[in-house]
């Protein structure tokens, strides 16, 4: 629409002679999104981006729609005839018109607060993982059908039902999905990272745009299916992710993450950048190196791409297995030669003019990356993304303070918004630093944080928090929203219980348990029923109602020479093993007052372990203590 309509002098000249034109960045301004679109959908159906709506002056909505055509075209309207239609029915209906927008004003209030309180209980968690089955794409992973989106909570969640039941389906959904997702097209087989999201069912096509909040999520989904299974593709997925962020998102000198990498290089193609031609990697390869590439990424004459069917998406379509048994080869030279194969081709594709990268440093995005990057450190024995993962955060105090304590929606302008799910995902992330570093700071930035929430975000009367503070906006940005919906970040709300429960874990502070009880609560009528989308709040009900794993980890002096300082051991330990709901401690002073020296125990409920005294044993203990079966 922007080359088609919004650049064309003529359409531009009308559009500001009758019309007063906003343009809105959705990833800068989430809550504007979130309003409209409830009410071009209530008006039409559908949303969707662009997303175009039409005001009156007082800020109600009374005409919308997503994608005009700039010429009558596909049983549509032309962007121009729309809008002499919409200018005619508004001068000539004003009063049908003003109806209109405050029935749709009045409707989208009632939508934009989604809670519906009720009981927690252990039976809307398998009343949530039952919805998820369902969905269950079991041939190639994923839920649901074309077009295919990650839904990395899902399958955090479902992990963790595995780890507590011992049921192998859902052990099965998780592997099969996150293998399905690493080896199709959705994941990109040379620079690592993911799209966006699958157009088939098979997650051979993706739409090539890649965004920092969707591969925050997925590296958190595969750190923790490696960590609880060990299986090598997970490693691998989780490292590409890693990498792409360090290669194409990350501010090398200041920190911080960049907002995302677009599909495309110009309007006329179609993630050209990413796909080939069988010449173009033949070209790039010797002959030993095509014969294998061209099996494992199925490069063929005939590709996938319909705007130019001779371009192939890379794929893992053989294994090294097949591969081996066809060219009647040794599987390492095999594994060797794809190795040298990418490398070359990733080579080649870089003296290709790269799709543009929003520098754009929203303050939960890279919260949220920072967090897993922490993770990465543990279970890929990464320390440079601890020290990355750190100094983002760092900038986000720095650059994005606002006053009361909380903090802006971008860390690289002054000023902006305060919006919930930037203050509950910069405190997980200062949560996930505490627990890494022991430095207290974070804590306490975690704590501030959440006051500022519970101060300017909390709904007093019926639990949950708004995404915004009060404002006094036109129309629909005066409605406040109560989101409890991935869409597509993890929710807000689940995000701030699950930070104030972990706050309540950790310091043993029962009003942030209690707070975070009550905005559950609030919820709890009928978001489960809606499985694959509330993903996020199951993990904090799961949180809530079977507690925290507790590791309690201290340093104190000893006198016996048998015994080596090993506190970073214990935490690397407590950190790097998969453990549904765990929260790590830092003691200044042993809790065993006879044990000298690094010592953690391990609390689940009322129960605690012996002093484990080693990094072996921790994650032995971790593995079975306190686990069913």
């Amino acid at each position: 629409m922007d080359r088609e309509s919004y650049e064309s002098p003529d359409l531009a000249a009308y559009l500001n002679e009758h019309f007063v034109c906003i343009k809105v960045d959705r990833d800068e301004r989430p809550d504007v999104d979130a309003r409209y679109q409830r009410a071009v959908q209530a008006l039409t159906g559908q949303g969707g981006w662009p997303l175009t709506a039409v005001l009156t002056p007082d800020g109600d909505v009374f005409y919308g729609g997503t994608y005009f055509p700039p010429d009558d075209r596909f049983g549509r309207q032309s962007f121009r005839s729309v809008l002499e239609r919409v200018r005619d029915v508004f001068h000539s209906q004003q009063g049908r018109v003003a109806g209109s927008g405050r029935e749709v004003r009045a409707h989208v209030a009632g939508l934009l607060r989604e809670s519906d309180p009720g009981e927690l209980s252990p039976a809307l968690l398998e009343r949530g993982a039952a919805q998820m089955e369902k969905l269950f794409d079991e041939r190639h992973g994923g839920f649901g059908r074309q077009p295919k989106f990650p839904h990395p909570a899902a399958v955090d969640f479902l992990l963790a039902r595995w780890w507590d039941t011992g049921a192998e389906r859902w052990r099965a959904i998780v592997e099969r999905t996150l293998t399905g997702m690493a080896e199709g097209g959705v994941y990109d087989q040379l620079g690592g990272g993911f799209h966006r999201y699958s157009v088939d069912e098979r997650w051979l096509v993706p739409h090539f745009e890649k965004m920092s909040y969707d591969n925050s999520e997925l590296l958190k989904a595969y750190l923790h299916a490696y960590a609880a299974l060990g299986t090598p593709v997970f490693r691998r997925a989780a490292e590409g992710i890693v990498d792409w962020c360090l290669e194409v998102l990350a501010d090398r000198g200041r920190g911080g993450f960049a907002a995302s990498q677009d599909a495309d290089v110009g309007l006329d193609d179609d993630g050209d950048y990413f796909t080939w031609t069988d010449d173009e990697a033949r070209a790039a390869l010797t002959a030993a190196e095509w014969d294998v590439a061209r099996l494992r990424w199925d490069i063929e004459p005939q590709g996938e791409m319909h705007h130019d069917p001779a371009r192939n998406v890379l794929w893992a379509a053989r294994s090294l297995q097949a591969i081996a048994a066809e060219l009647q080869l040794p599987e390492a030279q095999v594994a060797q030669v794809i190795e040298t194969a990418a490398s070359k081709l990733k080579a080649a594709r870089d003296r290709r003019t790269a799709p543009a990268v929003d520098r754009a440093v929203y303050v939960s995005w890279n919260a949220m990356l920072a967090e897993a990057f922490l993770e990465a450190a543990t279970i890929l024995a990464r320390e440079d993304c601890a020290r990355f993962a750190l100094a983002t955060l760092e900038r986000l105090w720095t650059e994005a303070p606002a006053p009361g304590g909380g903090l802006y929606r971008r860390a690289d302008h002054a000023g902006g918004p305060v919006l919930l799910e930037d203050q509950v995902q910069a405190a997980s992330a200062a949560i996930a630093a505490y627990q890494h570093t022991g430095d207290a700071r974070w804590l306490d930035r975690a704590r501030t944080l959440a006051d500022f929430v519970l101060a300017h975000f909390a709904d007093t009367d019926a639990g949950g928090f708004f995404d915004a503070p009060p404002g006094d906006g036109l129309g629909l940005l005066g409605q406040r929203a109560m989101p409890i919906q991935d869409a597509p970040t993890p929710s807000a709300n689940a995000v701030a219980a699950s930070v104030l429960l972990r706050l309540a874990a950790i310091g043993d502070e029962p009003r942030y348990a209690a707070q975070a009880e009550r905005a559950l609560t609030a919820f709890a009528g009928g978001a489960a029923d809606a499985g694959l989308f509330v993903a996020a709040y199951l993990e904090a009900v799961d949180l809530c109602i079977n507690g925290a794993c507790r590791i309690v980890v201290a340093e104190t002096t000893t006198n016996d020479p048998s015994r080596e300082p090993d506190e970073r051991g214990l935490v690397a330990a407590a950190l790097s093993t998969y453990r549904p709901r765990k929260v790590v401690v830092h003691a200044a002073g042993s809790p065993v007052p006879k044990i000298g020296g690094p010592v953690a125990l391990v609390c689940v409920g009322t129960a605690c372990t012996a002093p484990v005294l080693d990094g072996a044993a921790l994650r032995r203990t971790l593995e079975t203590f306190g686990r069913a079966g």
